[in-house]
């Protein structure tokens, strides 16, 4: 955000041990003493304290854009301004101090923020600073929990918090997590908030099973111990589960939009209701304190998009706090007060009790007995990758600002920033946004933001990649090589190929170019040739290209590039014509190379078997295409149809879409494909490339015809020998892995009515089967819905078109139609699958996730590289061990990087890399030289030594807690199994 940077920069006030920084996180001296925990209004012992939370819900986009809902604008779809909201609010808290209000979307408030004058400015920050406005969550968004990826939560999250620091100092830090609308909780999120500093996490929405069993036990309220590797209390995190949602109680909505009689309180009216609002309200409140363990009670007055007139609510309010209140002096024993998430959380933290603890998660939701919210795992698959690879475009772009220095904001190719694909990502992190559950005009708007950040970033890249490699030549970005477009590589004789990889490690890459000669020559850095194979490009993708290109052929070769850096390749056309290798017609009997063998059914034409040479194990496996007819809600028991939220088969049995594929194959030593038609609409490419240990499936799905008037819900599933035995397991947001087992619940005893989609998981980025044996995992593309309903099988959703409105607000079926596909939208993705020994799993499928998250970045420049040009660059001095990860490198000041240094293995799956790692600061980078470090919270909005938050004690006996392990020295910093440290380094250029 340019806008902001003059409050961004940090300022350094001194140094301490020599090198480390040591300056405050703001720049503006704050008095904390009166918000926080300090400014809670004072509760009554001994009675029913009645915690009022005045709030707004306001969606970042959902059946408007993100602008619309901030103007106010297409009221004719949704009355909602979310100015207009700030505006009455704040001058509703001014007038009366005892009042306040909790604020969440950082995305709308800085919008309004800097629009405001000084004078209003200055009104605002006294309200925080008194805590009569008080931020919760603070994110850019609130995030969706099933399908977004812990490295881009993260991001958005520091992209809000760091806004409201620099504004607002330490009263601007919330201390509590407030996910009242996502349909359904991650673990790794509460891990997350847990190491962000947050104190306690409410949320709204949980399966009814589940409500109903722990309002019978008293368990709304618990202890979330979120991760399995953490040790605790690092990863605990106190849960609270609030009582109507995040709405008021029945009766008790006093907007603009709610039809509730106000309280008439003129004992000469003829609609004096004051005695009638008192009784109904203790009766509501005595009724919910039944169903929580303290004197102390929250109630969410407020929902979607409310107080655009906020003196509705609060002088109704004012009034039933006075009323209330003032039957005390009767005997009554509530009492009623203003307060927010934080203020209540306190109270129950002063209950000095223990709490359940619960290890698992909170999928998949579930509002009635046929109403699963597991359809939206999958909705919209096109922007759920291209979500995933803008994630990976920013994580490049950040790296190369760094890299490139200042050069790389301004240089030859104009002015650039990673600002905006940074909003576009924090903004497409929201519940109904990556989560495919809004109106289409608002999915539209999300893809122009993110292609519009990513044109941005596309100059910063430039400038970087010319800055680092001496050249300025004309730098072209091929966007459309999913499906073979390209037109520099479609026309050009010869061009140079940049291959920048934003790993930590050195990779090889399998680059595929669409071309229309016969033969090339590729050489590498250093001018030697390179294997490489041009065959014919398949009738599907052909098909699937359109006018968007020209090219017959594909050039494949592998690349390879350094950790943190880039190589360049330069292609040459030798001769014209066809290519050499052509596809031969029907399956072959097996692919294979020195790692992997996948054999065919000459019959059929389907995958047989899957065999992993080095270890010499062989599962059967057979895979193919199906649809479940999605319920229409008209003939069903329940009159539930499957929409953009929710999955309702009609039948528990999907239908085949073809028993026999049509095939074609090529077999050349650098690559093995066999080409699957399923019909006019699904087609595949199995792959296998020489040095690949994982089989990659290419799928191709769409347009799902409806012309039989069916609504269909495409799968892939994998059917193998392993004896499963209903297990299966599931990642959380990308990282930590959480056991599944059919029709079960770890924390209660399921009743099982939908035996398809009430046992679908989101799946980010991997999901697997096992036995003693053999564990065969599938690492994804984005975020998709799958399960095993069938012991030694997997299902992945991969596509959805439906007919109907799942009437969950959205109110309009999930039919993509579009100007390139106005038949119906088109999809491709990639599964990779790794056959390996359980113990050894883990150190396959942890690094080819992390690749497939974020994959090499191609750019491209016509003709040879030009003379004297550097033609390979590593930012590092060595290559990160494979159990670390660089997560962030960013530029945070003018002469200071924000970096996280992540440990991806979970403990004890791994033999070799579930150990403790010491990574060297100063020995980090090739071309800065750190000379400063000081280390933050996973949130980089408190130092970490300053993180202080609240204790809470389980039920079950805590075990000793180990010591942690101390760094070597303030340079070399140790990461433990599944841990993420984030510190700001300051950097000098090194010589």
């Amino acid at each position: 955000m340019a806008a902001l940077s003059p409050v961004l920069v940090l300022t350094y006030l001194s140094y301490f041990h020599s090198a480390v920084l040591s300056f405050p996180l703001d720049q503006q001296s704050h008095d904390t003493s009166s918000c926080g925990y300090k400014s809670c209004h004072a509760t009554v012992p001994n009675m029913l304290n009645v915690h009022l939370v005045p709030h707004t819900h306001d969606d970042v986009g959902w059946l408007k854009t993100v602008d619309q809902y901030f103007y106010g604008g297409r009221n004719d779809i949704q009355h909602a301004g979310v100015q207009y909201i700030l505006d009455s609010v704040v001058g509703q808290l001014l007038q009366n101090p005892e009042r306040r209000f909790i604020y969440v979307e950082t995305a709308f408030f800085y919008r309004w923020w800097k629009n405001q004058p000084p004078s209003m400015q200055k009104a605002v920050r006294q309200l925080v600073d008194q805590g009569r406005l008080e931020f919760v969550n603070g994110g850019w968004c609130m995030s969706d929990e099933a399908t977004t990826h812990y490295s881009a939560v993260i991001d958005q999250m520091t992209l809000g918090l760091r806004f409201l620091n620099d504004t607002f100092g330490p009263c601007g830090r919330p201390r509590v997590a407030w996910h009242i609308d996502p349909f359904g909780h991650a673990r790794e999120h509460a891990s997350m908030f847990a190491q962000m500093g947050y104190d306690g996490f409410f949320f709204g929405r949980l399966d009814y099973q589940d409500r109903n069993n722990r309002i019978r036990t008293l368990e709304q309220e618990l202890l979330w111990r979120a991760s399995e590797s953490l040790e605790p209390p690092y990863a605990d995190l106190f849960t609270g589960i609030l009582p109507n949602g995040y709405n008021p109680p029945k009766g008790f909505c006093w907007d603009q939009s709610c039809d509730d009689a106000p309280i008439m309180d003129d004992p000469d009216l003829e609609d004096y209701n004051v005695d009638d609002v008192v009784q109904r309200f203790a009766a509501a409140a005595n009724s919910q304190a039944k169903a929580y363990k303290t004197k102390h009670i929250i109630m969410t007055m407020g929902s979607d998009f409310q107080y655009e007139n906020a003196n509705l609510w609060y002088k109704n309010l004012d009034k039933l706090i006075r009323y209330v209140n003032a039957r005390q002096a009767n005997g009554s024993q509530i009492n009623v007060l203003y307060s927010t998430p934080s203020c209540y959380l306190q109270e129950l933290h002063r209950a000095n009790l223990t709490w359940s603890l619960k290890t698992d998660d909170f999928f998949p939701y579930a509002d009635d007995a046929h109403n699963f919210w597991t359809g939206y795992f999958t909705s919209r698959p096109a922007l759920k990758r291209y979500e995933r690879v803008s994630n990976g475009r920013l994580q490049t772009c950040n790296q190369l600002e760094v890299l490139g220095g200042p050069s790389s904001r301004k240089g030859p190719f104009g002015a650039g920033d990673s600002e905006t694909l940074r909003e576009a990502m924090a903004v497409a992190q929201h519940h109904d946004a990556v989560s495919g559950t809004e109106k289409q005009h608002v999915a539209n708007d999300y893809a122009r933001r993110l292609a519009n950040g990513w044109q941005h970033c596309q100059v910063v890249v430039s400038n970087s990649l010319a800055a680092l490699s001496g050249s300025s030549a004309g730098r072209i970005y091929c966007n459309n090589l999913n499906v073979s477009a390209c037109p520099l590589t479609e026309a050009s004789q010869k061009f140079s190929v940049n291959v920048y990889n934003s790993l930590a490690r050195p990779v090889v890459w399998p680059v595929r170019l669409p071309v229309n000669a016969s033969a090339y020559t590729v050489l590498d850095a250093t001018g030697t040739p390179v294997d490489c194979q041009v065959v014919p490009m398949s009738k599907a993708t052909q098909q699937v290209r359109k006018d968007r290109g020209y090219a017959v052929n594909e050039l494949v070769f592998q690349a390879q590039a350094p950790p943190l850096g880039y190589s360049t390749y330069s292609v040459s056309v030798l001769q014209n014509g066809p290519p050499s290798a052509s596809a031969k017609s029907g399956p072959p009997a097996a692919i294979q190379n020195k790692f992997v063998r996948a054999t065919f059914d000459p019959a059929t034409g389907l995958l047989d078997s899957l065999t992993n040479l080095e270890t010499q194990q062989t599962i059967k496996l057979t895979q193919n295409f199906y649809w479940y007819n999605a319920s229409d809600g008209k003939s069903s028991i329940s009159d539930q149809a499957s929409g953009a939220y929710i999955f309702r088969p009609n039948s528990s049995s999907p239908f085949i879409i073809s028993c026999t594929a049509e095939t074609e194959s090529i077999q050349t030593p650098e690559l093995q494909e066999v080409r699957q038609q399923f019909g006019p609409w699904v087609s595949q490419v199995i792959r296998l490339h020489s040095n690949s240990k994982a089989l990659e499936m290419e799928w191709t799905v769409g347009p799902v015809p409806i012309a039989d008037g069916l609504g269909k819900e495409v799968i892939t599933r994998l059917d193998s020998s392993i004896a499963s035995s209903g297990v299966f397991y599931t990642d959380s947001n990308g990282r930590e892995v959480l056991r599944r087992k059919k029709d079960f619940r770890p924390t209660w005893d399921l009743r099982q009515t939908e035996p398809v989609a009430g046992n679908y998981y989101p799946i980010n980025s991997r999901a697997y089967i096992k036995d003693d044996k053999d564990q065969l995992t599938v690492v994804t593309d984005r975020s998709q819905g799958g399960s095993s309903i069938h012991d030694g099988s997997l299902e992945i959703m991969l596509h959805r078109r439906l007919l109907h409105d799942d009437w969950r607000g959205v109110g309009e079926p999930l039919n993509e139609m579009s100007g390139v596909f106005p038949l119906g939208l088109v999809v491709r993705g990639r599964l990779l699958l790794s056959l390996t020994p359980p113990a050894l799993a883990a150190d396959a499928h942890r690094p080819l996730a992390q690749e497939n998250v974020l994959q090499p970045l191609l750019s491209f420049t016509e003709g040879g590289p030009p003379p004297g040009s550097l033609l390979e660059f590593s930012g590092l001095q060595a290559a990160l061990p494979p159990a670390v990860h660089l997560l962030t490198l960013s530029q945070w000041g003018e002469d200071s990087l924000l970096i996280r240094l992540e440990h991806q293995f979970q403990t004890k799956e791994s033999k070799e890399h579930s150990v403790p790692f010491t990574v060297n600061l100063q020995k980090l980078f090739s071309s800065l030289k750190v000379v400063g470090v000081s280390e933050l919270n996973l949130s980089a909005n408190q130092w970490i030594d300053e993180m202080k938050r609240l204790d809470w004690r389980p039920k079950m006996a805590a075990k000793p807690l180990r010591k942690p392990l101390g760094d070597p020295s303030m340079w070399e910093v140790i990461l433990t199994p599944m841990q993420i440290r984030t510190f700001i380094l300051r950097v000098a250029p090194r010589r």
